[in-house]
């Protein structure tokens, strides 16, 4: 490790789903750890992302959108999941959209009114706002909503003001030394990125609200002669839905691997050899047995 890093702190970024969170994160990371897609509760883990200097380490945490309704052992994993990380951390970053004030934002908001960890409130999306003059009644009025240790407007897909805010999250960090390696950028398993690799093109690919009933896990991961082989099932809770992954003629299924596939190869440096099988488990997603059969296990439903 590097002695001469100064500061480093846990930083949870939560906000109800679909507020760019994951983007964000892998911006300020300044590469892709967590998958991303318009759909909302894309992510559905708690990730880490680690960024190390020669003066600090800052260790985000991206979390799955807390959001209202939903009944389901998922649904409960993921809040779960989201609302556990805020009294761990060291500094909480609050996304939200500029466009609009939710009544899951103000969930959000409960809970980080009864946390003592300070907040930076990220106003994410600012590029889809064309007058930058309105920008300034949407910065008093959230501001409005509670004592924030500071305002950021950014644009995580455009990248601007990310500096400002990485500027913030610095000083807002306790000093200590490194808790992970210099060159570590996750605290997940290669087999994991492969899995959400996978789910991440299911989600893009499929436009119906299907998404949410499949997962991806993978079953071999191995490399052998420089060559990487990895075997992952698509499972969906109906047969009608396995149709439509597959698509007709396995169109939706050869688009999804050949997707896959290409972005594997670009994060694990190696020729990748994919499979995909889809297979049918019915209410997979209501069984806190088969989530954590899945890899949902890190936080207790």
């Amino acid at each position: 490790m590097n002695e001469s890093i100064e500061k480093c702190g846990f930083v949870a970024i939560v906000g109800r789903p679909n507020v760019g969170k994951s983007t964000l994160m892998n911006r300020m990371l300044g590469q892709k750890i967590s998958i991303t897609s318009k759909k909302p509760q894309t992510t559905r883990h708690r990730i880490l992302g680690i960024k190390s200097t020669e003066n600090y380490q800052i260790i985000y945490v991206d979390t799955p959108g807390m959001h209202l309704g939903g009944k389901s052992a998922m649904n409960r994993y993921m809040n779960k999941a989201a609302s556990t990380v805020l009294s761990d951390v060291d500094l909480i970053l609050f996304v939200v959209d500029t466009n609009r004030w939710t009544e899951e934002d103000e969930n959000v908001l409960k809970k980080l009114r009864h946390d003592r960890v300070p907040v930076i409130l990220v106003i994410n999306k600012i590029d889809l706002i064309k007058q930058k003059e309105k920008i300034l009644p949407v910065i008093s009025e959230l501001g409005d909503k509670m004592k924030f240790s500071d305002i950021v407007p950014v644009s995580a897909f455009k990248n601007d003001n990310l500096n400002i805010l990485e500027e913030l999250v610095v000083n807002c960090i306790p000093e200590g030394n490194p808790l992970f390696p210099v060159e570590q950028v996750t605290d997940k398993s290669e087999r994991f990125m492969a899995s959400e690799i996978v789910r991440e093109k299911l989600m893009r690919r499929l436009q119906q609200e299907l998404p949410y009933s499949l997962t991806a896990e993978i079953e071999r991961f191995s490399l052998e002669k420089n060559i990487l082989y990895i075997d992952s099932i698509i499972w969906v809770e109906r047969e009608s839905q396995k149709k439509i992954v597959i698509g007709k003629s396995g169109s939706v299924l050869k688009d999804v691997g050949k997707a896959a596939r290409k972005d594997m190869q670009h994060a694990f440096g190696h020729k990748v050899h994919l499979q995909l099988w889809v297979k049918v488990k019915e209410g997979w997603s209501d069984s806190e047995n088969l989530l954590k059969r899945m890899g949902y296990d890190d936080v207790s439903i």
